[in-house]
């Protein structure tokens, strides 16, 4: 049996199906935000100007390497920015004895925060603080720092958290699917949600072809991805005296190993670096078992970078990963840079 993403692409007999569930959901979603926006639903507002970036397609946009390089590109402009985000995957307090909010700390092991903030704040050394209630987080952030940005990774839908700043990141191959809500489509909210985001940035790094964005040129940006040499996954996330270079896989088979929301994406890349792929995809935020990553035999392991954060604990001596930089828009960040000044 096929999986229910397989249906989301395209409008066929088990989409149709389900629209009827899928428009009592995008009609929550809207009446929801709607309550917010009367202030009927309580939101609340930080003291620092705060951007959300988010998305209205459910997974695999590209959204943590935009977040990890704008907060690189406000830091040379002069920013202290800090993260906030929902923790996903993050054990809960009964597991780990940790209260909410949490600010990661890279000496505990990344399942107590989840993948994604671990990797962001080992990337940018900026606090990043976890809790399902971001606006908890977006609090702890001003009593307990001297940041002036923040940055929300996700949290588009989370109207509880007031913002100043809005980005949609978009997989201009996929786009928005077929254009429904959840279950029939891949939407969290219509895609009429975009008329009202500040910013859209479309990731072209799967884009076979040149693109150019159609709906909202006027605030419509590109962004692709630069690949990095690969480094051991043994090693300290600092530490990159052991790369390779990526010309080093070309004609190789290798085990891809992806736990990401589409490792098809990350398969693709490594294929057209010349690889011969074993592919492996595990679930977004999959906590991985050394057993799971046993293969009986010596070809290399190649894994993400967000992967990677969960396995340094599994001596693994034939792992590597993939490193990828978001390469974004020079005008874009001059555009949020200005936006910030008139906070």
């Amino acid at each position: 049996m096929k999986a229910i993403t397989h249906y989301w692409q395209s409008i066929n007999i088990v989409s149709i199906s389900l629209l009827p569930v899928s428009l009592l959901f995008c009609l929550l979603a809207t009446f929801r935000r709607q309550l917010y926006r009367l202030s009927l639903l309580k939101s609340s507002r930080s003291k620092i100007p705060l951007i959300v970036v988010g998305n209205i397609y459910i997974g695999g946009n590209g959204k943590t390497p935009f977040v990890i390089e704008l907060v690189k590109q406000l830091q040379k402009a002069g920013y202290t920015p800090a993260i906030v985000s929902r923790g996903y995957g993050a054990l809960s307090e009964q597991e780990c004895d940790l209260a909410w909010p949490r600010k990661v700390d890279l000496k505990q092991p990344p399942a107590f925060f989840g993948d994604e903030p671990y990797l962001i704040h080992y990337a940018t050394q900026c606090p990043v603080v976890i809790d399902p209630q971001r606006s908890r987080a977006v609090d702890s952030i001003e009593q307990t720092t001297h940041c002036d940005v923040i940055i929300s990774d996700d949290g588009l839908q989370h109207y509880a958290m007031s913002r100043f700043i809005e980005l949609n990141i978009t997989d201009a191959g996929r786009l928005y699917g077929n254009g429904f809500c959840l279950p029939a489509g891949p939407l969290r909210e219509s895609p009429r949600r975009l008329k009202s985001v500040d910013y859209i940035i479309y990731n072209i790094s799967q884009c076979s072809t040149d693109y150019t964005p159609r709906d909202f040129p006027e605030k419509s940006f590109l962004m692709n991805y630069k690949l990095q040499e690969l480094i051991p996954v043994s090693i300290a996330p600092q530490d990159t005296a052991q790369s390779i270079t990526l010309a080093t896989l070309k004609g190789k088979t290798i085990h891809a190993v992806a736990g990401i929301g589409d490792p098809q994406r990350f398969f693709k890349q490594l294929i057209e670096l010349g690889a011969n792929v074993i592919a492996h995809p595990f679930d977004d935020h999959h906590n991985y078992q050394a057993s799971e990553l046993s293969f009986g035999d010596e070809y290399l392991i190649i894994m993400t970078e967000k992967d990677a954060v969960k396995c340094q604990s599994l001596s693994l001596s034939n792992a590597w990963y993939l490193p990828i930089k978001a390469g974004l828009d020079n005008l874009l960040v001059e555009q949020i840079v200005q936006k910030l000044k008139s906070f």
